[in-house]
């Protein structure tokens, strides 16, 4: 594995892992209204998702596309479309009214797991996304794409099961900046240029 491509990737997931999006303003929304602990049960069960579509990618896509150059160029353009239309969805998209109920109940860890869980195994989305995310990190030389795909997956649950916490454990200190207006307009735009940017270093990567 090359050193820079891990690092570029720490750098892309911890950036991906930090953008407003339905998982983590779903983990957000139930600790603010709920504690920390109900966002860090439901951020498990999502991480633990992750493993599942990892191997998929990891498992069916390098034995395919590593092996015949059409193949990694057909990914490698539909890739960088779904990423342009990623970033297309994310400047569309509009602040979300968080509803903030503090009388909630806290729910037992386990059917906060699962649900995390099956909402992420569930959602063909994670799939496509890893399909157009995982190959541009992974190196033509050394091991095997399939255990390159493997070690890329597991750091990306690490990272984001970190970033994910952190946002459940500080959701009490974030209710108020959510609610402003300012904050949407930010993270909507650096979730485009950062897209836009894996798009464009995709079209870019060789085999």
């Amino acid at each position: 594995m090359d050193f820079n491509l891990i690092i570029g990737f720490i750098i892309a997931t911890v950036a991906l892992a930090f953008m407003p999006g339905p998982d983590n303003i779903y983990v957000l929304t139930e600790s603010i209204s709920k504690g920390w602990r109900q966002g860090v049960g439901i951020t498990t069960g999502l991480i633990s998702g992750v493993s599942i579509h990892t191997i998929l990618v990891a498992t069916g896509l390098s034995l395919i596309v590593f092996k015949h150059e059409f193949a990694y160029e057909l990914v490698k353009y539909a890739g960088a479309i779904y990423l342009l239309y990623l970033a297309y969805g994310a400047y569309r998209e509009k602040a979300i009214d968080v509803q903030i109920d503090p009388s909630k109940q806290q729910e037992p860890f386990w059917r906060l797991f699962r649900r995390g869980f099956f909402m992420n195994v569930l959602n063909p989305k994670v799939s496509i996304f890893f399909i157009a995310f995982l190959p541009q990190f992974v190196h033509k030389d050394g091991w095997l794409p399939m255990h390159q795909m493997l070690v890329l997956g597991v750091i990306f649950m690490v990272l984001s099961f970190i970033v994910f916490s952190a946002v459940a454990v500080v959701s009490g200190a974030s209710a108020n900046l959510i609610k402003h207006p300012r904050f949407w307009v930010v993270t909507k735009w650096i979730k485009v240029i950062v897209l836009i940017t894996l798009a464009v270093f995709l079209v870019l990567s060789k085999q």
